[in-house]
């Protein structure tokens, strides 16, 4: 047993160790017997037997209907200034000693099984913490509370859900880590083979500079767009209080985006309110509706239409919906696409790193809301962002 254990019990047997010996000794100290009246009596000669008088002489033989005299009724008189009738030969009651005992043997019993009660689940607790503090990330202390319903059991629900969200911060920094050194290794190598042909080939430097350039520049976006992922995640996001006009950002992104549609014969088709405040960051933004918009259009078969919707609801929200006409994506990937470096599979697209859809949801979460996925009935998939409205 911990010390915990020890502290409960002690104090619960103490307390109760004093309120029995308090009880105890009122009681004895108020008995009956401790009255002068009935000490009187203690101290009287016996009451004659039935049938005799005082000097145990025979009664004279009573005839129906006559009241006994005084002393036949068989009866105890009542004691001289009231008080409950002295049986004969009582004896008082027992010590306060045997009330004590049994009461501090009862108390023993309880004392125990309240302080075990208490410091079992903290004991679980300790345990839990200190596997988690080793790395058994995947420890859970919610089965060993399941019979009990106080704060103690939703202390350790409390605990199973950040030991659960721990696990998923170090697995999702394991799986970074992999991916970027992933990623970084294709234009580190081609950057060595592009400076070797440059030492062995001095005539194609022009052609092999091009392609430094853009190895340079990729990994240049990567590591922008790890680090705005690495800011978002620490709460650096920088102001979140600039007048950000969504109309505004949308139409220079579509703007933007309308060279692309264009090649693959897509269109563009906007819906949205003329005025559309919003308080945040507006280069975060800007980036992460750029990211929705542009994923749309690389993900849109040729000759089909892109939409970009927004409507605003009673709650003070902007209810955002972009969505293409393509193939969507399996049900079992709407949440995944919003994970670092997932690429989907149906997709077949291999182009960029996977992160902007990743950006555009801790970007969405940082203002305030929330951004979701969803496969359309009519084909196509939707991505559904949800803001709150400056004036709200």
């Amino acid at each position: 047993m911990g010390r915990l254990f020890w502290k409960f019990f002690f104090i619960f047997w103490l307390a109760q160790i004093f309120t029995v010996m308090g009880v105890g000794t009122a009681v004895w100290a108020l008995r009956p017997d401790t009255h002068p009246a009935f000490a009187t009596m203690r101290d009287a000669p016996p009451f004659p037997p039935p049938g005799m008088n005082p000097d145990m002489r025979p009664l004279p033989e009573m005839h129906a209907g006559m009241p006994p005299p005084p002393g036949m009724r068989g009866d105890m008189p009542p004691p001289p200034h009231g008080g409950p009738p002295m049986r004969p030969g009582s004896k008082g009651f027992l010590p306060p000693l045997l009330p004590i005992l049994a009461g501090s043997v009862a108390s023993l019993i309880f004392a125990a099984l309240l302080a075990w009660y208490f410091a079992r689940p903290i004991r679980n607790l300790r345990g839990a913490f200190d596997a988690v503090a080793n790395g058994r990330l995947e420890t859970r202390i919610g089965p060993a509370m399941a019979g009990r319903n106080d704060e103690l059991a939703e202390l350790g629900h409390d605990f199973d859900r950040m030991a659960a969200r721990l696990q998923g911060l170090m697995e999702s920094q394991r799986r970074l880590l992999h991916d970027v050194s992933h990623e970084l290794r294709s234009p580190l190598a081609r950057l060595q083979a592009a400076t070797d042909l440059m030492r062995q080939q001095p005539g194609r430097a022009a052609e092999l500079i091009d392609q430094l350039e853009r190895d340079t520049a990729r990994m240049d976006a990567l590591v922008g767009e790890l680090l705005t992922l690495a800011r978002l995640d620490s709460g650096m996001a920088g102001r979140m209080d600039e007048k950000v006009e969504l109309r505004e950002v949308f139409d220079h992104i579509v703007s933007d985006a309308q060279f692309e549609a264009q090649s693959k014969q897509c269109m563009i088709d906007i819906d949205l309110p003329e005025c559309m405040p919003i308080k945040g960051n507006h280069e975060l933004i800007f980036r992460a509706l750029e990211n929705v918009v542009r994923n749309a259009v690389l993900h849109s078969p040729a000759d089909t239409r892109i939409a970009v919707t927004a409507t605003r609801d009673a709650s003070g929200l902007w209810l955002i919906t972009v969505y293409d006409q393509g193939s969507g994506v399996p049900p079992d990937e709407l949440e995944t696409i919003f994970e670092p470096f997932y690429r989907g599979k149906k997709s077949g697209c291999q182009s960029g790193y996977g992160l902007g859809l990743a950006m555009t949801r801790r970007v969405i979460q940082a203002h305030g809301g929330k951004v979701t996925a969803k496969n359309r009935a009519e084909g196509g998939l939707a991505i559904v962002i949800v803001l709150p409205v400056a004036d709200a």
